[in-house]
């Protein structure tokens, strides 16, 4: 059974409930065991938590969920840029798989709301690295 670690972005709750939701559809579906599941502001505090959970030898993999939406500004893409730089730099420094479940940026919310299976697309990919590695 793969055990796996579960962090989820409360900014634009509305989407990423939903996409905790379509999570965890996946992890029982695919018989993985989320040990624990951190809730962080936004996706720019992703990194954080998922190098927190990915230390963790109870846990094999690392799911990070998130929407970044476009706003007046580049604000949407310097928060993407450096959250799945840094999400990069975890997974190859614990060398644990930590999949990108963050959607945007330059999207609408409505768009972001048509793409809550992201959640249960960076659970399978978890799986499918952690059997694959």
């Amino acid at each position: 059974m793969v055990t796996l670690g579960l962090v989820v972005a409360e900014f634009n709750a509305t989407v990423t409930e939903q996409m905790e939701a379509s999570a965890r559809e996946a992890a029982a579906e695919h018989d993985v065991e989320i040990v624990e599941t951190l809730h962080v502001p936004g996706a720019y505090d992703s990194p954080l938590a998922a190098d927190k959970l990915a230390r963790r030898d109870d846990i094999d993999a690392v799911a990070v969920l998130g929407a970044i939406v476009t706003g007046d500004t580049d604000h949407d893409q310097v928060i993407a840029t450096a959250a799945t730089q840094k999400l990069t730099d975890v997974s190859l420094e614990r060398d644990k798989p930590v999949t990108l479940g963050i959607i945007g940026p330059g999207m609408s919310g409505a768009e972001a709301r048509e793409r809550i299976g992201a959640g249960a697309q960076a659970v399978e990919g978890a799986v499918d690295l952690v059997e694959e590695l």
